[in-house]
């Protein structure tokens, strides 16, 4: 019986180490497949790759700085990816501008962002749209934003790379109303929702009642935490379990909800003087592990 239990381990170890080689969703870690975002590290995405790897996450979100280092090499990203066991789950395509003169530039910017990610091993683009310059936001910017979501959701997703969308603060999709307005407007056929808790609750939601709302829409999740701050803007985002954000409710409703994908670990910067991104990213992944039961 000791010989089939090492069998079976070693098998599942090796399966890991392909999947992860070649930039797969890692489903024999679990159904909630924690990542860890790169933005902590301030464009190094060779030292966050590798921090991200020691501390045992199985995937990383990494943003424009990869594209800019690696994208007429997508290979050596793949290769750099493979050596710490990590796998490519989201890049950054960066913001969305939605208004009809902007329509064929973006479309070929970011369907560009989502060939580099097929070629480098990837699984997702994520984008945040852009404000109206110079204006509020209008009701028909709604429908304008999410038919430009779904123009450039269909070619993504025909070669390969599925488009997300990330509501976010400063955005046209910041409030709850707003969220709800987009994502009625996107077609799950060609676009998804990455939802991102701290965000939706900064923004005046309860994540926790939202999830189970866009079940069919959320691809990726953001694990993300926020509290108060008397510096502006008013809030600063923190490690998991220092915010505000029910984190465990959260997580207990994705899985309710069957949910099946990526949640990454998202934190923009170090909070605390003298830390450092990797020390943060232990806390987090303390956190993940101990309070929210999931595992790497």
């Amino acid at each position: 019986m000791a010989d089939i239990a090492r069998r079976e381990f070693l098998t599942t170890v090796a399966a890991l180490g392909a999947s992860a080689a070649h930039g797969l969703s890692l489903r024999a870690a679990g159904r909630i497949r924690v990542g860890y975002a790169a933005i902590t590290w301030g464009g190094n995405d060779a030292q966050a790759i590798a921090d991200v790897g020691a501390l045992g996450f199985k995937g990383i979100q990494l943003r424009a700085s990869a594209f800019d280092t690696y994208g007429s090499r997508p290979a050596d990203l793949e290769a750099l990816l493979a050596r710490h066991g990590v796998a490519f789950a989201v890049l950054s395509s960066g913001n969305l501008r939605y208004q009809p003169e902007d329509r064929q530039a973006q479309i070929d910017l970011h369907l560009s962002h989502a060939k580099f990610v097929r070629d480098a091993g990837g699984q997702f683009i994520q984008v945040i749209d852009e404000l109206p310059k110079g204006r509020a936001i209008r009701p028909d910017d709604y429908k304008a934003l999410a038919e430009m979501l779904n123009a450039v959701g269909r070619r993504t997703k025909a070669i390969g790379v599925p488009l997300v969308y990330h509501n976010h603060m400063n955005s046209t999709g910041e409030p709850p109303d707003a969220v709800d307005a987009i994502v009625s407007g996107m077609d799950p056929a060609d676009v998804g929702l990455l939802f991102d808790i701290a965000h939706y609750q900064q923004g005046g939601g309860d994540p926790v009642k939202a999830v189970p709302r866009y079940a069919k829409h959320i691809r990726v999740v953001h694990l993300k935490d926020v509290r108060k701050s008397d510096a502006a803007p008013g809030y600063q985002w923190v490690e998991l379990g220092r915010g505000r954000v029910d984190v465990k409710g959260c997580v207990a409703a994705l899985q309710s909800s069957g949910f099946d994908g990526w949640a990454i670990v998202e934190l923009d910067r170090v909070v605390d003087p003298g830390g450092t991104p990797k020390s943060s990213a232990e806390t987090n992944r303390e956190y993940v592990t101990k309070q929210l039961g999931l595992r790497l």
